[in-house]
């Protein structure tokens, strides 16, 4: 006997619902062509084609164009406790296969790559960070948050605590309110912490830093970096908390010029090379890229490997001009600065500019600057921060390694 529904429902265009076969889990508010009389903030909410047919069960959202993000197309789930726990337990098993060694340090759940819509959760060592975007998720993230201690229990990890960065805009989007701090009760005093990436210490301020206090997206990258960085003069660009720096000094580089426009983010690098007894071999610059770039050109600066790795250009569609032309800009000017043979590392952070567009970009930066341009290598984020094929938006690191030539 076919099991009645007992969730409030929503009816889309066939265009939302070709979207939902595909397996994009957003439906958006003007895609929704009806829906029942009331549905609670953050409730279950069954999704049907306009025939009637069952596509999907997800959380509403009354305040976000995103009404409605998937959670499962089966109809038999009761999305229950046992429910999260399974998608906890798929996450984590994911990050023990592919990070292996590396599972001490990396992002354990990437929102809806791992079927938890708007939910980011990131582990150094024994502490865990996260974020959460949805109004949905908030409701259940107790169960997923026993679930993860839980988890790594029982894998040997003891986790101290959970501390929450709950401060973006889309927070608001969705009705919730915007704060960080440690999640319930049982947590250490400080907000520093240690933790090792690629035989590197480094320390991430778990309350203060970018994001959840450090990019582990690009792990795997910075290795790629210090394999090319042996006996080179290295200029890495918006150097943050030091990392690509750091990898191309311990690659024994010629010389390392590290760069970026905040104090604050140049103290924290300076710190880590410290740790790592690096800190003589790199020369920290406060400046802006924009800034610096013209200047080293008009003084014929030396250097035969450039790193740049600015924040995202572009947040949303309606500024992808503008940003498309600085990513071209600041590509331009370090072909310009490098010799033939040199080396360009580079990236984008924002999947408003797809990988297409950004190779594009470096063809054109390329005729711009005269130079002939070859693609060693083209990289996206570390296998921890998994890409679902019919969600784009999961695609958003780019990250490409060209010769001059």
């Amino acid at each position: 006997m076919k099991q009645a529904r007992t969730f409030p429902m929503a009816k889309v265009t066939k265009k939302q619902e070709r979207s939902l076969k595909e397996g994009h889990p957003w439906v958006y508010e003007d895609e929704i062509t009806e829906h029942s009389e009331t549905i609670e903030n953050g409730a279950f909410t069954d999704v049907y084609g306009q025939k009637g047919n069952y596509l999907g069960t997800g959380f509403w959202s009354e305040n976000s164009k995103i009404r409605i993000r998937i959670l499962d197309r089966n109809a038999n789930e009761k999305f229950d406790d046992a429910f999260f726990a399974r998608r906890v337990r798929y996450a984590l098993q994911y990050r023990k296969d592919v990070m292996k060694d590396d599972f001490h340090a990396c992002r354990l759940i990437h929102g809806e790559a791992d079927g938890l819509p708007g939910l980011t959760v990131d582990r150094y060592e024994n502490v865990l960070v996260a974020e959460v975007l949805s109004y949905g998720t908030e409701m259940h993230k107790d169960v997923i948050y026993r679930e993860l201690i839980s988890q790594l229990g029982a894998s040997g990890s003891q986790i101290e605590g959970i501390y929450e960065r709950n401060e973006g805009e889309l927070r608001l989007k969705e009705g919730l309110k915007q704060y960080k701090g440690w999640y319930g009760d049982r947590h250490p005093e400080e907000t520093v912490f240690r933790f090792e990436e690629n035989g590197l210490v480094y320390e991430v301020d778990v309350e203060n830093g970018q994001k959840t206090g450090f990019f582990l997206d690009q792990k795997y990258n910075r290795l790629a970096v210090r394999k090319i960085a042996e006996g080179r003069k290295v200029l890495d660009c918006c150097t943050h908390t030091g990392s690509f720096a750091m990898n191309a000094a311990a690659a024994d580089a010629l010389s390392v010029d590290a760069v970026d426009i905040s104090e604050s983010a140049l103290a924290v690098a300076k710190a880590n090379a410290a740790l790592n007894h690096l800190d003589g071999r790199i020369r920290f610059i406060q400046a802006d890229l924009f800034d610096l770039l013209p200047e080293l050109l008009k003084n014929h600066a030396d250097y035969d490997f450039i790193i740049l790795d600015p924040p995202a250009f572009t947040k949303s569609r309606k500024t992808f001009i503008n940003a498309r032309s600085g990513y071209k800009k600041i590509n331009t000017m370090a072909m310009r600065l490098l010799p033939r043979g040199g080396y360009l590392a580079t990236a984008s952070c924002s999947h408003f500019m797809p990988a297409h567009e950004f190779r594009t970009m470096l063809k054109e930066a390329g005729a711009e600057a005269g130079v002939t341009v070859r693609i060693v290598e083209e990289r996206h984020a570390a296998y921890d921060h998994p890409v679902i094929a019919s969600i784009p938006e999961t695609d958003y690191l780019k990250f490409f390694i060209v010769q001059i030539i």
